[in-house]
């Protein structure tokens, strides 16, 4: 009886804040694009807090493909899907995961517990797995009929990447490697650090990798401790930037910074140009502030804290840095505010129809502090040559139900060996498939 007194406590108590937050004035599509609308920030005292609540997929449903493509399940029944790697082979490999447990400094409040509410509505506060599971479709028929643990007992992994014959992780505090032979289905050798990365309260738990070209340099994406530096900088050192790891050595060093919160990664065709997928800042209304893809440049600053979208400045962030501010790089092209947008995916080697054969797929995992929601979709970005060109187009939608409940939520993206798109879907515990339509 208690723990229900206490569920519909939270309950009204999670009403009550979203009845608080404003409304958007603005459609999603006005905050996309390289040239986003960003109107006036819309900061209330309870900030906008509209998480769509969890309940999975029905028996039977799946998400709508666009017109033209067609979409399978290729796994289901898996612990909390987020990240995808495609082996040279064809197997796929899954990382299912979640946050790591807050260390006791981490601190409370209502704030913190109204976010952790939030969360588990959400789908986000269950125990991961700290597994990484391997899928083989054997057959090619885009239904991977094979699933084995290749490797347990990880802390929050999440990227991954083959270099050689070793298979690099990246858990929440570190790079780790492992022996790895092709079409091996289990790993029971011992990891090898090759590198610890900034960890701790981990507000971004996420720590992404991806390999140059040669296989010379590892780039590892963290995100930041906090929404704005309201916990102070100093435990922001070394975080909502990309890193450069040396493999030989396990050097690193600061690649980019000022990114909040980094997560997918891709190279551009050619290979030359590395892209991100960067969550901005929130509580500046449902307008403010729109996530974004952008090339990387080495040794560029993209504002965070101190300003977003370029020169526009962060009030809220004191003291200011106009040093930083005045040199902060202008995004490439926005994705939406509060889309959350994590995967992202260069299309070479899809074997899809016009317009999906030259740009970025785009895992929009789905908005907490707007009203009316964005995300919950994955989007195609098309590129004139190594440019984003034209507005986005919709690939995978109906995550949401017709009450706004999310049956599922993507994350990440990647092409696989026959040319398909495989979507993760953390809430729906599956792996969807998108192909040509028959």
């Amino acid at each position: 009886m208690r723990t229900l007194r206490i569920a519909l406590a939270a309950g009204l108590v999670l009403a009550a804040l979203s009845a608080c937050g404003e409304v958007a004035k603005l459609p999603v599509e006005a905050g996309m694009g390289p040239n986003p609308q960003l109107p006036p920030p819309n900061t209330t005292l309870v900030p906008t807090l509209n998480t769509a609540k969890a309940v999975g997929w029905p028996p039977g449903a799946h998400p709508v493909a666009a017109s033209g493509l067609a979409v399978t399940e290729y796994a289901s029944g898996l612990d909390h899907p987020r990240w995808l790697y495609v082996l040279p082979n064809g197997d796929v490999l899954v990382a299912e995961t979640n946050a790591p447990p807050k260390p006791d400094s981490a601190g409370g409040g209502i704030k913190a517990w109204a976010a952790g509410m939030a969360m588990k509505r959400a789908g986000a506060k269950t125990v991961s797995a700290n597994r990484i599971t391997l899928l083989r479709d054997a057959d090619h028929d885009g239904v991977a009929e094979t699933r084995t643990s290749l490797l347990e007992g990880l802390n929050s992994p999440f990227g991954m990447a083959l270099v050689g014959n070793q298979l690099y992780v990246a858990n929440a505090d570190a790079v780790v490697r492992f022996p790895y032979d092709a079409g091996q289905t289990t790993i029971t050798a011992p990891a090898t650090k090759v590198t610890d990365l900034p960890a701790g309260l981990n507000h971004h738990w996420t720590k992404n990798l991806i390999a140059n070209a040669d296989g010379s340099k590892l780039y590892v994406s963290v995100g930041s401790n906090s929404n704005i530096g309201e916990n102070g900088m100093d435990i922001e050192e070394g975080r909502a930037a990309i890193w450069e790891v040396d493999v030989a050595s396990g050097d690193k060093r600061l690649y980019a910074t000022g990114l909040r919160n980094p997560v997918g990664m891709a190279w551009a065709p050619g290979g030359r140009t590395l892209w991100t997928a960067v969550n901005e800042r929130d509580e500046l209304g449902s307008d403010l502030v729109p996530d974004y893809m952008t090339s990387v440049r080495d040794g560029g600053f993209y504002g965070w804290p101190y300003s977003y979208f370029g020169q526009h400045v962060d009030t809220r962030v004191q003291p200011q840095r106009p040093e930083l501010v005045a040199s902060a790089i202008v995004p490439d092209y926005a994705l939406g505010p509060h889309t959350a947008s994590l995967g992202l995916a260069w299309s070479g080697g899809a074997k899809l129809p016009h317009p999906y054969v030259h740009g970025m797929f785009v895992g929009q995992h789905g908005s907490w502090n707007r009203d009316p929601r964005s995300g919950y979709k994955v989007i195609f970005v098309p590129f004139d040559q190594d440019k984003p060109a034209g507005p986005a187009h919709d690939v995978l939608t109906g995550f949401l139900d017709e009450q706004g409940q999310a049956r599922g939520r993507p994350v990440g993206v990647a092409i696989d060996g026959q040319g398909g798109l495989l979507v993760a879907d953390d809430v729906g515990n599956a792996v969807w498939r998108v192909s040509a339509a028959p």
